[in-house]
């Protein structure tokens, strides 16, 4: 049967449909200093949003705990970051899963390494705690891993890759849904490059480009030189009167428009997005309401 012109949509139309529903299903990140406002952003996001809860230097464990306890009441689904570095032993590990799930009822966790030169305990690697099976022994059947696209300040951009490849082949063969949530970039090259590369590789897992909310370009760039992302920070200084911006608002119109422009024409591997909040989380939470609302479609 052939679809009446009427009812037919212009490639603007379906570009403007495809970038509302990346915001719809977009993942936050917030720390834990937010749980503050998390009650009133029940206003602004749809029940049952993906947030993920940083873990910072020095953040204790109950910190974690209590944020994603406040998530949970609010009717949204926590994430927390787990930096395996930290965690002293295997029954350490094993306590924290279960009080995350019995505080917060927490189904899936974030695991990284940390940017900590040694481990403290028994876990070098994200594949090493993940060879214990405590996520599978505590009923947690979702898992997420840092992603970077750009690399990292102190890790050798092959020795990252293969990491990459061995903890999706390994979540794949134990049975967990697994994704990549990048590091924020400011431009979609390096996301784009990064998760075709890990598709060529044979990568199953879901792949999530991490972009920057609404933030000052000065604490874009505070945070992107501390966090170590790469090439990308050009697409800021490249910019016309840049330092004359450095306290003006940015926002990552920019970049939803162009992963979202890959994506429809069949170009991406990109799943979907994960949006950093940078201490500014009702802000960020507002502008991804209108992101999710179309709002966006006058930049198409």
């Amino acid at each position: 049967m052939s679809v009446s012109p009427l009812f037919e949509q212009s490639p603007e139309e379906l570009l403007a449909r495809r970038i509302a529903a990346l915001g719809r299903a977009a993942s936050l990140e917030i720390n834990a200093q937010d749980s503050k406002h998390i009650e009133a952003s029940r206003a602004l996001l749809p029940g049952g949003k993906r947030i993920f809860v940083s873990h910072l230097p020095k953040q204790r464990w109950d910190d974690t705990v209590a944020a994603c306890r406040t998530l949970r009441r609010a009717g949204f689904d926590p994430v927390p970051h787990i930096p395996v570095r930290l965690i002293a032993d295997h029954a350490e590990l094993d306590r924290l899963l279960a009080t995350l799930v019995d505080a917060a009822d927490v189904r899936e966790v974030l695991m990284i390494s940390g940017d900590y030169p040694q481990a403290s305990g028994a876990y070098s690697t994200v594949l090493q705690a993940l060879r214990s099976d405590l996520l599978q022994k505590h009923g947690i059947a979702r898992v997420a891993f840092a992603g970077h696209p750009e690399g990292h300040p102190r890790v050798d951009a092959a020795e990252i890759r293969r990491a990459e490849l061995d903890k999706a082949r390994y979540a794949h063969e134990a049975g967990l849904d697994a994704t990549f949530v990048t590091q924020f970039c400011f431009e979609s090259a390096p996301l784009l490059a990064w998760a075709q590369e890990l598709r060529s590789a044979g990568a199953r897992s879901r792949l999530v480009a991490g972009i920057a909310g609404p933030a000052k370009l000065s604490t874009l760039v505070n945070f992107a030189l501390r966090c170590g992302v790469g090439r990308s920070i050009r697409a800021l200084g490249a910019r016309p009167g840049v330092m004359s911006l450095l306290m003006a608002e940015q926002t990552p119109e920019n970049i939803v428009v162009e992963l979202s422009r890959s994506i429809q024409a069949g170009e991406s591997a990109i799943d979907g997005l994960h949006v950093f909040c940078f201490g500014g989380y009702l802000r960020t939470c507002s502008w991804l309401r209108g992101v999710a609302s179309g709002e966006l479609r006058r930049l198409v």
